[in-house]
Formats: C-alpha cells, structure tokens, sequence
C-alpha cells in the first residue's frame, strides 16, 4: 500500500475501534438503568433504554458497512484482519447485550403496569453489578489490548452463572412458598436470566479480544486455558518442546 493508502486504512480501523467503544458505552448505560428502573418503576428510565437501544442497532449497521468497506479496498493482513474479524464478531454480541438489556426495561414496564404487590425479595444488584463490570472491562480489554484482563471476564462468568443458579433456587422457593409471588418472580426470573445472558456475551467477548491479540481460539476450552493463552504460556511450551526457547 502507497503511504496515503496507509493512512487512510489506519484511520478507517480507529473509527472501527472507536465506534465500538462507543457502542459499548451506549450499552452500558442500557444495563445501568434498566436495573436503576427495578425497584423503582421508572419509566423515564425504561423509555431511555429502550431509545438507546435504537443507537446500539445503528451503531451495529454503521460499524458492520464500514468493516465490509475496509476489506473490500485495503485487503489487510494479519494484526489488522484479526481486528477487524474480532469486531465483526464482538459486534453481534454487543448488539445482544443491548437487546437484554432492553428485555429488562420491558419487563420493569410489565411488572409495574400490572400493579403488582407481592413482590419476593431478592438481591439482583450484586448480580447486575458483576455483569456490567464484566462488560466493562471486556471494552477496557479491547481499548488496551489486554489479554490477561480479558480472560479475567472469562473467569468471571462462571462467578456470573452461579449467582443465576442461586437466584433461581431462591425464586423457586418464594413461588412455592407464597403463591401470590408468582406473577412477579417469573418477571424477576426473566430479569435475571437476561443478565446472565449478557455475561455470556461479555465472556465470548472477551474470548475474541484474546484471539486478537494471540491468535489463539479460546473458545470451549475453558477459563484455565484461556488465562494460559491470554499470558502466553502456551506459545512458550510450545517453543520450548520444539527445541526453540
């Protein structure tokens, strides 16, 4: 490529990356007042959400066309086309965590338009907290191609999936409990498999910043291995048994 041609191409693929932080920031705050809206009933809140979910889907449209641009005029190589196949996949994640994020802000709309009155008691804010930190420093991963604080989201997804399980188990037992719960607990069920789905998101997320970086497909192979990739041991086993460290 000419140096004009080189310039151009650099500033095509930090308006990718800067569009999907700024993506990723729109999305965050989705999470954020959605779960403000809970015990509140906001519908402020609920209607912010659901606009900016509106943003996250033109921001997805925006950032898939100029991707296609990019590998349609500059044909990039290595370091670049993994950027650039990272994003294309994170941004199908992202896009979903919005949609989540949204679910719940419908959900807060129906509980409180249903004027329920039973509600069970059960703590979601430790368990949306966790996941917009996750989400968090998947961008904050991604921004500084960092590794290791990538398969730290990995790792915390299981932490993430527990949480679920247990506020499963405690919703259960308040529908069996007190029937008059019902109605509601399915709705805080819905809230909160919608937040252990967007700690998925985050996870796969993450998994692809560290296929970016490493070139390594972490994917289904555990947290163990992919903080193993993220830290670059697997490379230095690998030399080492062929003779070359």
């Amino acid at each position: 490529m000419t140096e004009h041609t080189n310039k151009q191409f650099d500033a095509d693929l930090e308006s990718v990356r800067s569009q999907f932080l700024q993506m990723g920031g729109v999305v965050e705050a989705m999470i954020q007042e959605s779960v403000d809206a809970i015990p509140t009933g906001d519908m402020e809140l609920v209607e912010k959400v659901r606009e900016r979910e509106k943003q996250v889907n033109r921001f997805e449209v925006e950032i898939d066309e100029r991707i296609g641009l990019i590998l349609a005029r500059h044909q990039p190589t290595a370091i670049d086309l993994r950027t650039l196949l990272a994003v294309s996949k994170m941004l199908t994640d992202m896009e979903r965590c919005g949609d989540e994020a949204e679910k719940i802000a419908n959900t807060v709309r129906r509980m409180y338009e249903a004027d329920q009155r039973f509600m069970p008691v059960i703590e979601i804010r430790h368990m949306a907290a966790s996941v917009g930190r996750m989400l968090h420093d998947v961008l904050d991963s991604f921004a500084r191609l960092d590794p290791v604080l990538a398969a730290q989201v990995v790792r915390n997804d299981k932490e993430v999936d527990r949480e679920w399980k247990g506020a499963l188990r405690n919703l259960i037992t308040y529908m069996m409990e007190d029937p008059r719960t019902i109605s509601r607990a399915i709705d805080m069920v819905f809230i909160a498999r919608a937040l252990e789905r967007i700690g998925d998101h985050a996870k796969n997320m993450a998994e692809r910043v560290i296929y970016l970086v490493r070139g390594a497909d972490v994917r289904h192979t555990g947290a163990k291995n992919a903080e193993r990739q993220a830290r670059g041991e697997v490379e230095a086993e690998t030399a080492e048994s062929n003779g070359e460290a």
